[in-house]
């Protein structure tokens, strides 16, 4: 085989089924995630189905020293990554000033120091082979402030400006860069966020997160700069362009809180 791929947070939701397409277009994979017996599930049902070989990893992306640890197991692989697939994230609905600091600070390194300092730590053997892929993993939260998720909602529009920057930096390398922000979607991040009881969620039909993987995966395979997954997420991202900041907030916080 060959191509490899490199997806965190693997072990669930969009990064476990972006890990199933890539497996089932030909891609060996490394994968990390915290759940060691789930990645071990994961590893053995791909290769078995699609006959790609899967490497796993069992590490927390919030401590640097794992990052780095990580980076150097790749290295020893022997492996010449294709693409990195930057998902491990997670969100947390509460009022900012009710927050847990420790949480709040643990998304802040996995969903913008971990992933800038994996994005650095690969990026530059990509542009050396002259090709490549970054697929850096959003949410229509960048798109708009989010009361009751107020740091979630800062981390994903630093995901989109940052792979945004990257993006034309990286114009005529043979690599490219691609935001995927998809909206609410049926996984396990709504059920570890608490959000449950949140009119954007409570009553609706999702999209599954199989649905978000295959979008992601053909733009991330056609270089897009951005991808918002959905035909209102598109409006949406659309829409806040004209809309004053604190409306734009007003109109996340009736969505975001919970009934």
């Amino acid at each position: 085989m060959g191509r490899p791929v490199l997806i965190t947070g693997a072990s669930s939701g969009i990064g476990y089924e972006l890990a199933t397409v890539c497996a089932a277009n030909q891609h060996d994979l490394i994968l990390i995630a915290r759940r060691e017996e789930r990645l071990k599930d994961l590893k053995g049902k791909l290769e078995s189905a699609h006959g790609v070989q899967v490497w796993t990893y069992q590490g927390d992306l919030t401590d640097p020293p794992t990052r780095q640890q990580f980076f150097e197991w790749t290295q020893g692989l022997g492996q010449t990554l294709y693409a990195l697939v930057n998902n491990a994230g997670f969100g947390d609905v509460v009022t900012f000033t009710q927050s847990d600091w420790d949480k709040q600070e643990a998304m802040l390194q996995l969903n913008v120091v971990a992933l800038t300092h994996l994005t650095r730590l690969f990026l530059p053997a990509m542009v050396e082979q002259k090709q490549g892929r970054i697929l850096n993993v959003a949410s229509t939260a960048a798109f708009l402030p989010g009361p009751y998720m107020a740091v979630y909602y800062a981390t994903k529009a630093y995901v989109l400006s940052f792979t945004s920057a990257i993006s034309g930096e990286l114009d005529g390398t043979g690599v490219t860069a691609t935001t995927l922000c998809p909206g609410p979607t049926a996984s396990e991040f709504q059920e570890r966020a608490d959000m449950g009881e949140a009119k954007m969620v409570k009553g609706r039909k999702l999209p599954t997160a199989a649905e978000v993987a295959a979008y992601g995966y053909k733009a991330m395979m056609e270089g897009e700069a951005v991808a918002v997954h959905g035909f209102s997420n598109k409006l949406l991202s659309f829409a806040t362009r004209f809309l004053p900041r604190k409306q734009l907030a007003n109109v996340a916080r009736d969505l975001q809180k919970p009934d």
